[in-house]
């Protein structure tokens, strides 16, 4: 993949930020050297989401945690807006995940590219 970081960056996603802070191979070479120049966003989406998973037991590290480690990692975090839930309504019905809607409503809102366990989606303005 040959895209470059829009202006503002990327919006990971909860299972791109769960590889780059516990440095599993799933997130290549490639996508973790470019990550470590650019500014990198964790939406209060990808927290929120880790916070489920946890109380149900199907994610061990604590949401707590995750900010810690994220913060430490020198990530921005993006809040949930009034325009990034309502812009959730422009989007195509394939989009299911109320997360995965959210985040992209977000990083078009927001300007940046959303980085995926399956790829780097472009967001179209």
């Amino acid at each position: 993949m040959a895209l470059m970081a829009a202006g503002g960056g990327y919006l990971l996603d909860t299972c791109v930020l769960l590889w780059w802070l516990s440095g599993d191979q799933r997130l290549s070479r490639e996508w973790e050297e470019r990550l470590c120049g650019a500014r990198c966003l964790v939406s209060a989406a990808s927290i929120w989401e880790a916070a489920i998973k946890h109380q149900l037991g199907k994610l061990p590290v604590s949401p707590q945690s995750l900010i810690t480690a994220a913060r430490q990692a020198g990530f921005e975090f993006l809040a949930i807006s009034c325009d990034h839930a309502a812009a959730t309504a422009l989007l195509p019905p394939h989009h299911k995940d109320p997360f995965d809607r959210l985040l992209i409503a977000q990083a078009r809102s927001e300007g940046v590219l959303l980085l995926r366990r399956s790829g780097v989606e472009r967001q179209r303005r």
